[in-house]
This record gives C-alpha cells, sequence and structure tokens, in this order.
C-alpha cells in the first residue's frame, strides 16, 4: 500500500522559505509517496501557546486537528513537518490544550501521524540514503532544542547527510547548546540571543564549515541574521534543500 503524506508547512517556512516545501515534494515523491497539500492550513499554535495565550493556541490546535483529519482515516497516511518544533508542538502540548475537547483515541492518533521530516524518512519509510543527493560543501550540523529534547531526533538527519555525496559534514563543538532563537526568547532578550548565536556560527567556522544545516528554519533564520550582520564567511541550508539537490 502506497504511503500517503499530508504536508504540514509551518509559518516562518510558508512567508519566508517556501522553496523548503517544495524540496519536500521532491524527496518524498522520489521516496514512493503520495503527497498533498491542504492550503486551509495556518498554523499549529505554537507562538501563542509559548507567550502564554492558551485560549487562542486551543483555537489554532482546534483548526489543525481538523485540517488534518484526514490522516487519521488509514494506516498508511502521515503528517510531515520540515520542523520539530511543530511536531513538537503537536506531541507535547496538543493534550494539555485539547484534552478535554478531543478523545483520548483521537489525541493519540493525531500525537503518533505527525512526523519531522527526516525521522520520517528513516524510521517510517526506513530510508536513509536519497539516491542522487549530490552537494559539494564542509558543513556542520545543528540540532534544533526541539528536535533533540522535544522529538528525541538526533541520528536520523545525519545519517541522511552521511549519504549525500560531495558533502562533509563535521560535528560542532557543542551541539547539544541552543542557537538562542527560542522563539519569543530571541525577541525577548535580543542581547543574549545574539550572544548565543555568535558562538553557534563561530563554532561552525573553528570547524572550516562553510555551510551551517539544519531541520529547522527558525533556527537557521536567527543564524543567518547574525551571519549577515557580521559578514560571516558561512551560508546556512535547510536539510530539505540539501538532500533535494543534485538530481
Amino acid at each position: 500500500m502506497r504511503v500517503s503524506v499530508d504536508l504540514f508547512i509551518p509559518c516562518f517556512v510558508d512567508q519566508i522559505a517556501p522553496e523548503i516545501g517544495f524540496s519536500m515534494i521532491k524527496i518524498l515523491e522520489k521516496l514512493g509517496c503520495s503527497v498533498s497539500y491542504n492550503p486551509n492550513q495556518t498554523c499549529c499554535g505554537q507562538p501563542a501557546f509559548n507567550a502564554g495565550f492558551f485560549d487562542e493556541a486551543c483555537k489554532v490546535a482546534e483548526k489543525f486537528v481538523s485540517d488534518f483529519r484526514q490522516a487519521l482515516e488509514s494506516e498508511q497516511h502521515y503528517i510531515v513537518a520540515p520542523s520539530a518544533s511543530c511536531v513538537g508542538m503537536v506531541r507535547n502540548q496538543y493534550e494539555r490544550l485539547l484534552g478535554n475537547a478531543l478523545s483520548k483515541e483521537h489525541l493519540f492518533a493525531i500525537e503518533h501521524k505527525v512526523f519531522e521530516l527526516c525521522e520520517f524518512i528513516v524510521d517510517v519509510l526506513e530510508v536513509d540514503k536519497i539516491p542522487g543527493a549530490y552537494y559539494k560543501a564542509k558543513a556542520v550540523y545543528h540540532d534544533s532544542c526541539s528536535a533533540l529534547r522535544e522529538c528525541m531526533i538526533y541520528d536520523a538527519p545525519r545519517k541522511l547527510l552521511a549519504g549525500v555525496e560531495g558533502l562533509e559534514l563535521h560535528e560542532p563543538a557543542h551541539p547539544n547548546e541552543c542557537c538562542g532563537f527560542g522563539g519569543t526568547f530571541s525577541a525577548k532578550f535580543p542581547a543574549i540571543a545574539a550572544g548565543m548565536a555568535m558562538q553557534k556560527v563561530e563554532d561552525a567556522l573553528a570547524q572550516g564549515a562553510e555551510l551551517i544545516i539544519s531541520s529547522d528554519f527558525s533556527c537557521l533564520l536567527h543564524l543567518d541574521g547574525y551571519i549577515k550582520k557580521h559578514q560571516k564567511a558561512v551560508d546556512t541550508a535547510h536539510i530539505a534543500d540539501i538532500l533535494a539537490s543534485g538530481w
């Protein structure tokens, strides 16, 4: 039975880097998935939730469940996002927001249908190399806090990047440290957030990296702001764009 995937495209990606979504489609279709996109989707509710607006976050979460209800109807139907931050929100906070509105079975179903792109490819499709992927660069991989701590994702992106021809991947000295974005944290504490971004960028440069790769575009957006302001000789790229390159 062919695997069906509904794309969930986060706010940052939709507004600033929609090409990441097209890279996802390219990759998933190459791996034999049937891919669809519901244009009525909006947000997972995390911005409102993190800011303490729980009633508003609940309304957005209810819409998310409604928009992706079709994925619950088939065992081989999944929701895949290019962001562990959004996936972590659905898995870990929807029970708090929607526990009184949805049955336990419905909550369990939606929480276990949502996957970050890399973990979906490796853990669900059981693929650890994208055929034909090629990208010539020396790079480091940045683990977002949500990927590491909310979704427990570590190995999957590294397995996939190890299979990209031409890519020389190095570990940063402090892979467990935050980049400083943290959603509203970077807005409330910009000086601290900028200092944390500086540490991440200087760490990458110390490894001789030309590129910082991550599966969370919000982290990359934050790091890229520091890079451009201080004219650092390193670029950023979402892992979907790297895996979709060369073929």
